[in-house]
């Protein structure tokens, strides 16, 4: 089964901010929510391993979703520029930046969630790792 892993660089008040890993090499950035004790819709995910499985969102289209989050569902990787396009998913990007007024963005979201997606191109499910930045 394909692994990557999510490896957080850093987290403060306003978003959580990590990399995407295929064994050591990194390819895309992610944004999420800030930890909120796992409060469903309000907090990124917890570090662990899930199992992430294809999914055809009404509102996403086809993407991934992390399973296995405890009390909580519905976490999808998505696109997304700002923490507030998110209600607890994972944001995929190319790279950090600034968006107008948003204290905390990742920009060229649809280049890098199709990076994303190619990476997993053909396979129904894969296992990512949630590590604390070291």
């Amino acid at each position: 089964m394909k692994e990557l892993t999510l490896k957080r660089i850093s987290s403060d008040s306003d978003g959580t901010y990590g990399v995407i890993l295929d064994g050591t090499k990194p390819f895309v950035v992610t944004l999420e929510r800030p930890w909120m004790n796992n409060e469903k819709k309000l907090s990124c995910v917890p570090p662990g391993s899930y199992l992430c499985r294809r999914r055809q969102s009404p509102k996403f289209g086809v993407t991934f979703e992390v399973e296995g989050v405890p009390n909580r569902s519905h976490i999808l990787f998505h696109k997304g520029n700002k923490v507030e396009d998110t209600e607890g998913c994972i944001l995929v990007a190319e790279e950090f930046g600034h968006l107008g007024n948003a204290k905390v963005a990742v920009l060229q979201s649809g280049k890098g969630f199709a990076e994303f997606m190619n990476v997993l191109i053909g396979l129904s499910e894969f296992t990512i790792h949630v590590k604390e930045g070291q």
